[in-house]
């Protein structure tokens, strides 16, 4: 039966060999009975012949499974050896493919962590918040600006209400919208309290999220009651990282800001909370009803003005959120109109018209996706831009080995070789290769992924832990191998038609008898399609870096040179009184003073570019009532005296805050000339009052002083420019709203320090910190830098996305010229008979040189055709990430364009001299 083994494994099909069975069994009947054996009998020992032939059979499928596998390793073997045989190929492909999948792998696991990933909890899915805007950190007042005028921050009051009435969630909990510095220390120990970042939670938090404890136990209702005794839960990164997972923290007792706090548990590894921030994520959490405790006076949790807190809740199955969305706003509007009469007229006239959103609560309350979701996305494109190019090298490689092996593969069908096997080989080839490329790619992604990190994080303080891992997860892994066999595939298509195409008459023609470059037209498409994409990448990048370099050079109204900037954390003294803090900075400012090198030193609620202010609503005396649309908005900060000396900014009129403007004097302000021009037009400001709304404040400040405008917010780049007003540290006014005298007595602890040291004193940093540890151990100090370095780290997001830009379009221009190389070193190769015969006809070196040179920049000229439009187009596109440059900036594209084309003169130079030094008898002779 050695014949039907041969017959399976040729591939016949099942139907196929049954009706091969039946031929011979009829067959072998018909030749016994020639020989004499009855019709009948010779039937019967027919089948007796075939009777093990299903046996035989299913033998034979079993073997033929055996041998596929057998068969495909061994076309994998040889798909190595042929790589193996060519290594500069190989390793050019898996390099090009490294940075494109690699380039593309990095940006995708920093999309998938920061704009993908949902909180580590039970059902996410079942989560949903209270509003759609990600917002930090207070609102204070019965309505909210922005879109709609949605709300999206909550007061503790309006929490209770939704809690008790919304019945369309399971359960609802708060959290504070930020975080509060702490300052913990084990009770009983004597050395420098840790820092850590702490938030306010409900006591069923946990629990509507769907989290165990990892050790002990989390927060419950009851310990979020007046009178429960102070007890937080800790992070599983911060007793891990901090506390070395010490087990004895769990029932231990820590000071808390100066307040004793049982630690109770530990949170599940994984778990950062709801709300993912830049400025790190929560080390403890503590009951609401804690608050009070902390501030004292200044507390939040009863001032119905005071919108601080995120809501989400778990809803109940089948839950429609239209309707739940809708009683929402009912019970809003109900809790608005309860408190009609502590409105102001501007609220009064716009509070029906408030609303509330909710949106999927899946992926929290994230910070990080508002702030970097456009520059990810943009990041996105540029990387799959590169992607597009390596592809197009890649396919260039594929075309030129396909059809230098041509006349290889002819030879191989001629000697019988199946067209099947040779497809088989081209595709296994080009996969195995994309995935040598893919498995590079990882490693490229996992650094360029802690690159990324680095560049847009890299000013956070070393105690802030920001929860993105560099490490690529199992989706990221998933889409680099996705992209590595598709592009395998892909890619791998022209090859194998090749081979399926191949003629054995192709093996009796020369191998380099083509005069005519026609049946190269698609690697000639590839060249074009990448110096298009190139053009757009390296103009990205030039936009994006002037983008970023005017961002760095504008004028702040400040003079960073020579000054350096302080960042304190005072929250052990917080419970100090008003008259104990102006001594206190006072003390400071002496002691940094004396240090030798120093000229002047003050203390500021918040410094410029130091990340923050406060605001409220104006209201100037004599003027009248600002109708509900007026925008009368205006910042302020607390400072010392000789603030704007220090930090090199100029009066414009009247006099700077002193030593005399203390509380026994009258209240003073300085303001900014924005906010003269605003609110008094060509009004002269000195002497003029105003105050915080309503308007029976509007006398609270008298005006003694305009000073240049300076820059203090480091996110509204665009708009530098906002009313600002600056009060004394030693001046405190008593309002008799919660919310305005909350205000002022948070604003007397002051976070930065300016020192004015223009020679740069040595040990900077360790002066400091022992000149504040006499002030007070309790004074925690992260950082001395100079503040031109301050600056530049509210620009990490910018420069990140130059930076990678940058990179991104140095990469494909590097790709672009070796597909030029490439496809114009190959044509010389396959048109070196045509070429020796021009030389034999007379054509000199240089003419061969430019001869090759025009076939070469022909293709790139016609990408720049494509590639400057497109350029521009998408110059308008990311416009929004734009400072201080057009998006239609001809200086910037021509310098783009330049670059391209020296890169292509380069790329095309090298063949076309090879060409030039070909000899003509040698190349007839070859043919």
């Amino acid at each position: 039966m050695g014949w039907l083994r041969r017959l399976f494994f040729r591939g016949r099909l099942e139907a196929d060999l049954d009706k091969e069975l039946r031929f011979h069994f009829e067959y072998q009947v018909a030749d016994k009975v020639r020989s004499g054996i009855p019709k009948s009998e010779a039937r019967r020992l027919t089948r007796i012949e075939f009777g093990g032939i299903e046996q035989i059979k299913e033998d034979c499928r079993e073997r033929r499974g055996t041998m596929w596998l057998e068969s495909l390793l061994q076309d994998v073997r040889h798909a190595l050896r042929q790589l193996r045989k060519a290594p500069g190929f190989t390793l050019t492909a898996v390099l090009t493919l490294a940075l494109g999948i690699g380039a593309t792998t990095a940006i995708f696991t920093l999309v998938q962590q920061v704009m993908l990933q949902s909180l580590p909890v039970t059902r996410p899915d079942q989560l949903w918040r209270i509003g759609d805007q990600p917002r930090c950190c207070n609102w204070s007042g019965y309505t909210q600006d922005g879109e709609a005028s949605d709300w999206s921050l909550f007061p503790w009051e309006a929490y209770t209400l939704f809690r008790a009435n919304a019945t369309g969630f399971q359960d609802l909990a708060a959290l504070q919208a930020g975080n509060i510095p702490l300052a913990v220390r084990r009770a009983g120990s004597s050395g420098p309290p840790d820092t850590a970042n702490g938030q306010y939670v409900s006591g069923n938090f946990f629990q509507t999220l769907g989290v165990s404890a990892w050790r002990g136990r989390l927060l419950i209702d009851g310990d979020d009651q007046d009178g429960a005794p102070p007890v937080a839960v800790m992070s599983f990164h911060a007793w891990q990282e901090k506390y070395g997972s010490d087990p004895s923290i769990v029932g231990s007792t820590y000071q808390v800001n100066g307040h004793a706090f049982t630690i109770i548990g530990v949170a599940p590894a994984g778990f950062v909370g709801a709300k993912m921030v830049n400025s790190g994520m929560p080390d403890i959490w503590m009951p609401l009803t804690a608050e009070p405790m902390m501030f004292g006076t200044t507390s939040r949790l009863k001032d119905a003005r005071v919108d601080w807190l995120d809501l989400i809740g778990r809803v109940r199955p089948e839950t429609n959120p239209k309707p739940l969305q809708a009683q929402l706003q009912s019970e809003l509007h109900g809790w608005l109109a309860s408190h009609l009469a502590d409105m102001s007229p501007q609220e009064k006239a716009v509070w029906q018209r408030q609303t509330l959103r909710v949106s999927p609560g899946g992926a929290g309350f994230s910070m990080l996706r508002r702030d970097y979701s456009e520059s990810l996305l943009l990041l996105m494109v540029t990387a799959c831009c590169v992607l597009m190019v390596a592809c197009a090298n890649i396919a260039n490689l594929l075309l030129a080995r396909g059809l230098k092996s041509r006349q290889q593969t002819a030879v191989r069908v001629a000697l019988g070789a199946s067209r099947g096997r040779l497809v088989r080989n081209a595709l296994l080839e080009s996969v195995t290769l994309s995935l040598i490329g893919g498995a590079a790619g990882v490693a490229v992604a996992w650094a360029g992924a802690r690159l990324i990190l680095y560049l847009a994080f890299r000013s956070a303080n070393q105690s802030t832990w920001i929860p993105v891992q560099a490490s690529p997860s199992t989706p990221v892994l998933l889409f680099a191998l996705g992209v590595a066999v598709l592009t395998g595939v892909i890619f791998g298509i022209a090859p194998a038609w090749m081979a399926s195409h191949a003629e054995p008459v192709d093996a009796l023609r020369g191998a380099n008898r083509e005069v005519g470059g026609g049946r190269h037209w698609a690697q000639k498409a590839l060249v074009v399609a990448q110096a298009s994409v190139s053009l757009v990448l390296l103009s990205a990048a030039a936009m994006l870096g002037g983008s970023l370099r005017n961002l760095e050079h504008q004028n702040f109204g400040f003079d960073p040179n020579g000054r350096y900037l302080v960042s304190i954390d005072s929250p052990l003294v917080s419970n100090y009184k008003q008259e104990q803090l102006v001594p206190l900075f006072r003390e400071i400012q002496d002691r940094l003073g004396a240090i030798a090198g120093v000229r002047g030193v003050s203390c500021a609620t918040y410094a410029p570019m130091a990340g923050g202010q406060w605001g409220n609503d104006i209201r100037i005396q004599g003027q009248p009532e600002p109708g509900p649309k007026d925008d009368v908005s205006a910042d302020w900060t607390r400072i010392t005296p000789g603030f704007f000396d220090t930090i090199g900014a100029r009066m414009l009129a009247g006099r700077a805050i002193n030593e005399h403007d203390n509380g026994n004097a009258r209240h003073i302000a300085v303001i900014n000339e924005e906010f003269a021009k605003k609110f008094l037009g060509n009004q002269n400001p000195i002497g003029r009052h105003f105050g915080p709304a309503p308007v029976r404040n509007a006398g609270t400040y008298e005006i003694v002083g305009v000073v240049q405008n300076i820059n203090y917010v480091n996110w509204a780049f665009r708009d530098p420019a906002r009313p600002m007003y600056y009060i004394p540290e030693a001046q405190t006014v008593h309002f008799d709203q919660l919310d305005l005298q909350s205000d002022q007595l948070w604003s007397q602890n002051l976070y930065n320090i300016v020192i004015w040291a223009p020679g740069h004193p040595q040990n900077m940093l360790m002066q400091v910190k022992k000149a504040l540890a006499e002030v007070n151990p309790n004074l925690i100090m992260y950082d001395v830098e100079p503040y031109s370095k301050a600056i530049q780290g509210t620009f990490d997001q910018q420069n990140m996305i130059a930076s990678l830009t940058w990179l991104f379009g140095g990469v494909g221009l590097v790709l672009a010229a070796v597909g030029l190389y490439g496809v114009t070193s190959y044509g010389v190769e396959q048109r070196t008979t045509e070429i020796g015969v021009r030389m034999a006809l007379g054509a000199d070196r240089g003419l061969v040189v430019a001869w090759v040179l025009r076939g070469a920049l022909w293709q790139v000229g016609i990408g720049l055709g494509i590639g400057i439009p497109a350029a521009i187009g998408a110059g308008y596109l990311m416009s929004s990430q734009l400072f201080g440059v057009t998006p239609w900036n001809p200086l910037l594209l021509a310098g783009a364009t330049l670059l391209l084309g020296l890169a292509a003169l380069c790329a095309a130079v090298i063949p076309a001299r090879r060409a030039a030094t070909i000899d003509p008898m040698q190349a007839l002779r070859s043919e």
